[in-house]
């Protein structure tokens, strides 16, 4: 069995191709330079090529401040790329497993998100992504789209690797306090599109639609920060205090929402997928990157 992967470079993809596959699945990554998934022709050429059972796609434009002046290039990957691919998927009969985010939603809502809640992005980054979730729910009846958020890993930049960096260069801190989410790791997120995966190639009767995979729990920023420092701090790291801010004294180009907690009881209910808490996937994360707790 072939497996497409498509975004292999970035955390998730990282991930997914360090993930222990049942015998006889062979995993296909390509990288941007080898195939340019916004090229119609490109993705025909790479789908004619192999007869692929599933294919999983985390590849998205997500530089979300630089998406509100770069407009076209964020739209052409996180939009025209998923049309293309779930016209070609569907034509082929292959599943598409597609990665979104909270950014589709105006995050001005109580409690966790449900997947059918109405979305509302108020980012180009977060338009562009609901676009793209669109194009795969029109293009290819057989798939799974898959919202996370606050992804960390021991791989590229994200938050994990930029407070350790932070916390070892500054005496404080300080960091948005107002901002509610589920941090998420590469780790696992890649582990559910595994099994989403393997069940929509293997079973025409696997549920398709909109999930949600985020860790067990929630936090803010500042919260989050918090743990990381006091994590690394058992590994030998620096404690220095965190203070918490509100977003209004950390002005971005694009706006954040507010509440992003996302309910992955859906996925848990059609996969048998039930997230383990938050800090148990960043303690696994920290032990990679600064060492074992003392």
């Amino acid at each position: 069995m072939d497996i497409l992967i498509l975004g292999g470079a970035g955390q998730v993809g990282t991930e997914l191709q360090a993930y222990p596959w049942p015998e006889g699945v062979r995993v296909h990554a390509p990288d941007r330079q080898s195939l340019d998934i916004t090229d119609e022709a490109a993705v025909v050429a790479a789908l004619d090529a192999r007869a692929y059972a599933a294919v999983i796609v985390p590849a998205a434009y997500t530089a979300v401040d630089k998406a509100e002046s770069e407009v076209a290039a964020a739209w052409r990957l996180n939009a025209l790329a998923p049309a293309i691919l779930a016209a070609e998927t569907k034509r082929r009969g292959i599943p598409l497993v597609h990665v979104s985010t909270d950014y589709v939603f105006e995050g001005t809502g109580e409690g966790f998100y449900a997947p059918d809640a109405p979305v509302n992005p108020t980012s180009v980054y977060g338009a562009s992504k609901a676009a793209g979730e669109m194009a795969v729910r029109t293009g290819n009846p057989r798939h799974a789209i898959v919202r996370t958020a606050w992804v960390v890993s021991p791989h590229r930049g994200n938050f994990v690797k930029t407070m350790l960096r932070l916390a070892a260069e500054r005496d404080k801190l300080t960091v948005v306090d107002d901002q509610h989410g589920c941090p998420t790791s590469a780790a696992d997120l890649a582990a559910a599109l595994a099994t989403i995966a393997l069940r929509l190639a293997q079973d025409e009767a696997a549920p398709s639609g909109t999930f949600h995979f985020v860790n067990d729990g929630a936090t803010t920023w500042c919260g989050f920060a918090r743990a990381i420092v006091e994590g690394a701090a058992k590994r030998g790291g620096r404690s220095i205090p965190v203070e918490g801010i509100p977003t209004a004294a950390y002005p971005t180009p694009a706006r954040r929402p507010a509440n992003s907690r996302l309910s992955t009881q859906s996925l848990t209910d059609a996969y048998g997928i039930a997230p383990r808490p938050w800090g148990e996937a960043l303690d696994d994360i920290l032990d990679r990157l600064v060492g074992p707790a003392h």
